[in-house]
């Protein structure tokens, strides 16, 4: 059924709602360049360089759902613009910290504060779009705002870092935070549940640290493999999750409503939507590394590689609601798994030292295939969920994409590092000494770093030898996301196909 139409304002609303989303994208990639720099000035620790790297995305994560609830009683606009507050101010502390516990604190309110804009203002997209073709639309320009801002962070990002110092990156987000709080008030509607209770803060508790238990222990698998302190960790934040659900069951007014998950087009949507986010978070850190450690382009050579899967993503995003007009949903997502398998079977074709091409043409494609799973299951779970929830359901939306870039890392990546491993166990050239060669069997990294001290002819031979183990590896993971996406497809066109336009 349609509702009204939209007008200027609310499409110039749509503009405002954009910004703090381009930001919140740009914040997850642009630390990353400003590490060495950082490391110099505030010489952290090697633990703490990493809690100063992942906590802004850990807490982001864990708050998701409270935030999405919170803005569903006090004001989805009024959260968004104490959210909008609370990260400037954020930002320019960070900027100028001078320790690196400053710093992490900092980072930590950052993510807290950032926690507020992806269910926020999804959510506003649902009160001011009621028709749901317009809908479409609009979530697709919110999509797209999340690509453009990972796309032109880096590029940005190196610029300040080349004439300015270290903590520059982080005030990129204040001008941003400021035009915000001064045209959110006037152009974007606020709207809160009206038969709302006082927020539970132990259903709060309880989901931020089952959340960030299981993220924590998907990150330590992809870094150090499956040991028993990730498999504790993951098993634990398990059943504080269960907890946090049966309590919601015991609420007259819970942080999550479970009747959500009753609905086919919204539980389904959600799966899909965590499986998608997976293999493209899979296919990702695999990309990354090929460029450089494989193909030895340069850090910025390797950024310009990406560019062209990152257009086709946003014009794909962007193309997706108009064919949504004349195309049901389901079957658009089932066709964009199909493609986005076929991108992943030309990954499958990468040769060692001579993969550019195939990277470059199989990103295209499956990013092509992606955006409309992302854009029209993003839909059809706000577009599921009644108004007044439609704060709870975007930031459940949000953590399922979480915890799928999550499980993506940590299962393909320990695929691949598996099949590296397994490699290299038995193709170290004679010779290599074996502190070098224990080293040299662990990651490609270990083996660059090894072969630079070996004779020429070890070092050639050690270097192809990784190189193609790590080759395998990349064709390995994409035959597995391809796998994937088929399955999806199957499960779309079973699951979504008579629920999607009621």
């Amino acid at each position: 059924m349609s509702g009204p139409t939209a007008t200027r304002r609310e499409w110039i609303g749509l503009a405002v709602i954009a910004l703090p989303c381009l930001l919140y994208s740009m914040d997850l990639t642009v630390l990353n360049l400003a590490v060495p720099k950082l490391s110099a000035a505030l010489k952290p620790s090697s633990a703490q360089l990493l809690w100063i790297v992942d906590i802004y995305g850990f807490l982001i994560a864990g708050s998701l759902i409270t935030m999405g609830t919170l803005g569903d009683r006090i004001g989805r606009r009024r959260l968004l613009l104490i959210g909008a507050a609370a990260f400037g101010v954020a930002s320019v502390i960070a900027a100028f910290s001078t320790t690196a516990e400053m710093l992490i604190a900092t980072r930590a309110l950052l993510g807290v504060a950032g926690a507020t804009l992806a269910p926020s203002t999804l959510s506003l997209i649902r009160n001011m779009f009621l028709d749901p073709q317009q809908r479409t639309v609009a979530i697709g320009v919110w999509v797209t705002s999340y690509s453009v801002g990972g796309a032109i962070g880096p590029l940005l990002g190196g610029v300040l870092l080349q004439y300015f110092w270290w903590g520059s990156v982080f005030l990129i987000g204040v001008p941003v935070m400021l035009l915000l709080l001064v045209l959110g008030p006037v152009l974007l509607p606020e709207f809160r549940d009206p038969a709302a209770e006082r927020l539970d803060l132990f259903s709060a508790a309880l989901s931020l640290v089952a959340v960030l238990l299981v993220i924590y222990g998907l990150k330590r698998i992809a870094e150090h493999g499956l040991g028993w302190v990730a498999a504790l960790t993951i098993v634990t934040g398990l059943v504080v999750g269960i907890v946090f659900l049966r309590r919601q069951r015991l609420l007259a007014h819970p942080l999550i409503d479970l009747h959500l998950f009753r609905s086919r087009a919204f539980s389904a949507s959600l799966g899909v939507y965590l499986l998608a986010t997976l293999v493209a978070f899979g296919a990702y850190i695999f990309i990354a590394q090929y460029l450089q450690l494989v193909l030895g382009l340069s850090p910025l050579k390797a950024g310009l590689a990406t560019v062209p899967s990152m257009a086709a993503f946003i014009v794909g995003s962007m193309v997706v609601p108009v064919l949504a007009r004349r195309v049901r949903p389901w079957s658009l997502i089932g066709v964009g798994l199909v493609v986005g398998a076929v991108g992943f079977g030309v990954l499958t074709q990468v040769d060692g030292a001579a993969g550019l091409g195939a990277i470059v043409i199989g990103s295209v494609i499956y990013s092509l295939g992606l955006s409309p799973v992302v854009v029209l299951a993003t839909d059809l779970i706000v577009g599921s969920a009644p108004v007044e929830r439609a704060g709870a359901a975007s930031a459940i939306s949000e953590t399922s994409s979480e915890l799928g870039g999550a499980l993506g890392i940590a299962v393909l990546g320990s695929i691949g590092v598996a099949v590296y491993r397994g490699m290299m166990a038995t193709g170290i050239p004679m010779g290599v000494p074996p502190e070098a060669a224990e080293v040299a069997r662990a990651t490609l990294g270990g083996a660059l770093s090894v072969a630079q001290q070996l004779p020429h002819h070890l070092r050639v031979e050690l270097l192809d030898t990784a190189r193609d183990a790590f080759a395998q590896s990349v064709r390995l993971t994409a035959a597995i996301s391809a796998a994937i996406s088929l399955t999806m497809a199957i499960i779309v066109g079973v699951l979504l196909r008579q629920r999607t336009s009621s």
